[in-house]
């Protein structure tokens, strides 16, 4: 009768596969030290051999070294030739990271806007600051246009900014253009090939 592995013991390392498991288990098995040591040296040696592709890798022979003894479940007694992992370091969970959540005024320009208009804003009355300006705007205009399916124009991005700066910088579509964004429109598969066979 077959027998399927879902019927077997659970690998702990699935991509050594279960005959490098075998391999592990009769390691842990094995009474004299030193065989026990070489055994432990060659199966490193083949999990080696099965990701070659990673040797030149940091750190290579001793991730190879703590997973063994993962596969081990930590039994095996073996000379290790570098400090493997604690069983109690693998189930760890990092530290929490704070995440300051800021509310964001109009979410389709994003929190990045808001900062460079913070920016623009402190800086003194000029050409760097208009220029400044006039990138902000016409990057505010390419995400209200991705975000809107109805026209989007001048006016109300610069209304928008006058807001956003709290009046602090003030742009008009008289003195002013911003450059057209056109949302792009993907083309439905199969829509080429229809194409040339209509040519």
């Amino acid at each position: 009768m077959l027998e399927y592995n879902t019927q077997r013991e659970k690998l702990v390392l699935p991509e050594y596969g279960r005959n490098v498991q075998k391999m592990v288990d009769h390691c842990m098995h094995i009474e004299d030290r030193d065989e026990r040591n070489r055994c432990a040296q060659a199966i490193v040696d083949i999990m080696s051999n099965l990701f070659s592709n990673q040797r030149d890798m940091e750190d290579f022979n001793k991730m190879l070294w703590n997973q063994l003894a993962i596969m081990s479940d930590f039994q095996l007694d073996v000379d290790y030739p570098c400090e493997v992992i604690k069983p109690e370091s693998l189930h760890s969970r990092p530290e929490r990271v704070p995440y300051r959540l800021t509310p964001i005024r109009f979410r389709h320009y994003g929190k990045i806007i808001e900062q460079l208009i913070d920016i623009a804003s402190e800086m003194p009355e000029g050409e760097e600051r208009l220029q400044l300006s006039l990138l902000i705007a016409h990057h505010m205009k390419k995400q209200l246009v991705a975000a809107s399916n109805d026209g989007v124009d001048d006016d109300k991005v610069f209304k928008d900014l006058a807001f956003y700066s709290g009046g602090r910088i003030v742009l008009n579509a008289a003195e002013h253009q911003l450059r057209d964004f056109k949302e792009i429109n993907q083309p439905q598969a199969g829509s080429s090939k229809k194409a040339k066979k209509r040519k």
